[in-house]
């Protein structure tokens, strides 16, 4: 069995502990040190898991949306009691702050039961004297997901919420980066989930691609970056796999000439510096009109400055290190692009810290430019690019200027006129007067290369099944 800190950690599948003959280690990113093993999955185990969700499949689907829900809550209340025993092993594989990998636990418990809410019933869609058309919505099979190391359990729930609420069976990878708080998710399912429903397996990026190709898998739930994304289409093409991709964002926040800087501005950077900046609908970019910007850059510059900084389990921490290092080297790269750029102000930050782990400092760049690496690409990471613009018209037209289309702000004392504004940007979900956060009820997902589908809400629950229609004469 795989192990860390005395525990042993084993995959879920068909209701049981599994181990494997191979593992691998994980690392605590604040040390860059192995802190546990973890079981990597073999083909023949994953083989297994599809062949006991297929199983479970006819009877959990011939349940009823209350019972479903009653046997999700219960998973949810298994995992409410096991917080403090959880949240500690999520802040070591993936960096942040004890208190906040204890609110994202929370948070997963509280969406769990959010998101089952809803029942699909038949819908009638024309009854003319001659014929009656219905459709019907039935749960699409075995589902896949595939979640992601910035929000492991959180964004695990919403596919398993919604994905099992449907009336389908799963096989849940984490990532090889933060496997373990999902693998002892896993555990809880066992107490609480008939066997077979919830298969949770971890094991690195062969058993993604296992996955994407496995004729028993009906649908894929992606979450990650893009380019991970347009290869988890491809390989799921050659089944016609039925597909949702939430990938990354290069999300703008447009702040109208009206905005009430003192009162904004905490929000923008929380919104921009919330675990690191490792979020996928995080502030990347922010764009300002003349006379509110140098305002803006001084406030911003001063949280900041005052942001501290450290291992997870320190006091008073408020942002842990970049979760691994091939995303450290990739925000340092960017950060060296940015300082070659003669004219752009690095204001706060701009260096790693003088410690072992993957800690860089929280970064302003004022007076950045539209062609610097900082502004064209995804930093996903604690470095924040300030634009100037000169009318709404530009700020528009630039913050659309993007491959990206995933989330967006708007920023004024005007809400209606945030709202039309808020129209007119390219993005899936655009925000007036807040950045940051998701909601039961509200679908989630991105224009242009920032996804396919949605999830959340009523479009993300329809998203896990197949849609029939029926007609019949009438008498």
């Amino acid at each position: 069995m795989a192990q860390g800190n005395g525990y042993s950690y084993t995959h879920t599948i068909d209701g049981q502990s599994e181990a494997s003959e191979r593992g691998f280690g994980v690392i605590n990113p604040a040390t860059a040190e192995v802190f546990a093993q973890c079981p990597d999955a073999s083909r023949e185990q994953l083989d297994r898991a599809v062949a006991a969700a297929r199983r479970a499949f006819p009877s959990w689907a011939a349940k009823s949306f209350a019972e479903r829900r009653e046997a999700i809550a219960a998973f949810a209340h298994g995992l409410a009691k096991r917080i403090d025993e959880i949240g500690p092993v999520l802040t070591r594989e993936q960096g942040k702050p004890v208190g906040q990998a204890k609110w994202e636990i929370g948070g997963a418990v509280h969406e769990l039961e959010a998101m089952c809410t809803e029942e699909l019933t038949s819908e009638l869609v024309r009854n003319d004297g001659k014929h009656r058309v219905e459709l019907v919505y039935h749960p699409i099979g075995v589902v896949g997901a595939i979640a992601p190391w910035n929000f492991p359990i959180i964004l695990a729930a919403h596919k398993i919420a919604h994905g099992l609420y449907a009336g389908n069976t799963m096989v849940l990878k984490p990532s090889p980066y933060t496997p373990l708080a999902t693998l002892l998710m896993g555990e809880v399912a066992r107490d609480t989930l008939p066997r077979g429903v919830l298969n949770v397996l971890a094991g690195g990026n062969d058993l993604g691609q296992w996955m994407t190709e496995h004729p028993g898998i009906d649908r894929i739930s992606f979450t990650g970056s893009v380019p991970t994304g347009k290869k988890v289409m491809a390989s799921s093409s050659g089944t016609l796999k039925r597909v949702t991709l939430e990938l990354g964002g290069n999300d703008p926040a447009v702040i109208l000439e009206d905005a009430d800087i003192a009162a904004i501005t905490p929000n923008i950077f929380r919104g921009a510096f919330l675990n690191a900046g490792q979020i996928c609908m995080a502030v990347k970019r922010v764009y300002a009109p003349e006379k509110l910007y140098e305002p803006l850059v001084e406030g911003l510059t001063k949280l900041a400055l005052s942001h501290r900084v450290g291992d997870g389990f320190e006091d008073n921490v408020e942002m842990g290190p970049l979760q691994n290092k091939m995303q450290f080297d990739k925000v340092n790269g960017i950060l060296e692009d940015t300082k070659r750029h003669k004219g752009a102000r690095i204001t706060a930050g701009g260096h790693t810290l003088n410690r072992p782990g993957y800690f860089i400092a929280p970064t302003i760049v004022a007076d950045a430019n539209d062609e610097m690496r900082l502004v064209r690409e995804e930093q996903f990471g604690p470095v924040l690019p300030v634009l100037k613009y000169k009318d709404v018209e530009d700020a528009i037209r630039r913050a659309n200027d993007t491959r990206f289309g995933l989330c967006a702000s708007v920023w004024t004392s005007d809400f209606e006129r945030g709202a039309e504004v808020a129209k007119r940007i390219e993005a899936g979900t655009v925000w007036v007067n807040h950045h940051v956060g998701s909601e039961a009820d509200m679908p989630f997902g991105g224009f242009k290369e920032s996804g396919v589908g949605r999830e959340l809400g009523h479009m993300g629950l329809v998203s896990y099944m197949e849609v029939q229609a029926i007609k019949v004469p009438v008498a």
